[in-house]
Formats: C-alpha cells, sequence, structure tokens
C-alpha cells in the first residue's frame, strides 16, 4: 500500500542513487513519487535539500495545486510544477530531475533541432523499445525562467514512449510507472548522452 512514509523512503533511496552518481551537484535537483492519483498526491524534495544527505523532513507532501500537506517549515522544490504537469499528462509513479555534465552538453549540441534522434543503440531497450533498430527522438526544450511555462513545455513536447526530456542548459526529466522504471529509464539516458557526446568527439 502506498502511504507518504513508503513513498517518502522511495524518494530518500532514489537521491542517494543519483548522488552516488554524481547527478545531484550543489543541492540541484529535484525528485518526486506519486502517493495518489486521485486526488493527486506527491512525495517531492523540498527546496535546497542536500540531496547527498536528504531526511525524512526533507520529503513533503503536496497536492495538484503545489500546496504542502501537513505541518512543515519548509516548501516545495521551485520545479514542481514540471512535475505537476506530467504528472498530469502520463500519470506516471515517478519523477527524476538530475543536472549532469554530459546531458547539458547533449541539450546545447542538438537544442536548436529541438531534439536528438538515437538509433539502434542496445539501452534503447531500457526504455521499452525492443524493435530492431529501434530510434527514439528525445526532446529539448528551452531553458524557461518562467517556471509555469517550462512546465507547460516539457510536458507538451513529452513524447508518449520516450519516458524523458533535456532542458537546455539545464538537465534532464525522466519518469516511469514506478520508480525503480524512472531510475531505470533516467540511467539509460544518461548513458546515450555521454555516448552521443563521445562520438561526436571520435567523429570529430
Amino acid at each position: 500500500m502506498k502511504t507518504f512514509d513508503t513513498q517518502s523512503q522511495q524518494v530518500i533511496e532514489l537521491a542517494q542513487f543519483c548522488s552516488d552518481k554524481g547527478w545531484l551537484p550543489a543541492t540541484s535537483g529535484n525528485l518526486s513519487v506519486l502517493v495518489d492519483k486521485d486526488p493527486l498526491q506527491v512525495a517531492i524534495t523540498r527546496s535546497g535539500a542536500d540531496k547527498q544527505r536528504l531526511k525524512r523532513e526533507d520529503i513533503l507532501l503536496i497536492n495538484e495545486k503545489m500546496e504542502v500537506l501537513g505541518d512543515s517549515p519548509f516548501r516545495p522544490s521551485a520545479e514542481t510544477r514540471v512535475h505537476i504537469e506530467l504528472y498530469r499528462k502520463y500519470g506516471c509513479g515517478s519523477i527524476l530531475h538530475v543536472h549532469t555534465v554530459f546531458n547539458n552538453l547533449i541539450g546545447e549540441l542538438y537544442g536548436e533541432q529541438g531534439g536528438v534522434q538515437v538509433k539502434g543503440h542496445e539501452l534503447l531497450k531500457a526504455l521499452g523499445h525492443w524493435e530492431e533498430a529501434a530510434e527514439i527522438f528525445i526532446p529539448i526544450v528551452p531553458n524557461w525562467a518562467d517556471l509555469d511555462k517550462l512546465g507547460q513545455s516539457v510536458a507538451e513536447h513529452a513524447i508518449h514512449d520516450v519516458p524523458a526530456v533535456l532542458v537546455r542548459a539545464h538537465g534532464i526529466y525522466a519518469w516511469g510507472d514506478t520508480p525503480d522504471a524512472a531510475r531505470r529509464h533516467l540511467e539509460a539516458v544518461e548513458f546515450i548522452c555521454e555516448y552521443l557526446y563521445r562520438l561526436r568527439l571520435v567523429r570529430g
């Protein structure tokens, strides 16, 4: 049974995984796990929390209006709007947002094209694409300072069978039906971003 306590622990475990990878530098990023679909309730990291040393009080329960439910002196992440828009669109179980060098490099290299094409790579299977010579398009959106606009842009450009969107000069949002699926999708896309960048260097 999903409860705020169980889902908060999931957020903490996801944060530890991402922190161990070096994907949450300088208190950046935000992570969330669905608690209830109707009405929408989400366990999400608070603003300014150090994800490398996340504590139970650093996780907030919020509703669809981004209001904190229960007693807490903290406020949710500034980018909570993006999470809410993705939950509305996909009814997913978890959303992970991290900042890495490689997803930023790919965002810059392919940002003017609105996304990056990936074809025939083995790790596309981790995103659910098992067909021969599978091909996907990972969207890249501008880093809008208006966070309502950013949330709308990420949700608008998200593709139903590609569980990730890159935000130029910012980071990546990845999601899945479960926390494990979101983690798998994030790890796969991060690997692909590094691969694409290194391949470009080799090819000149």
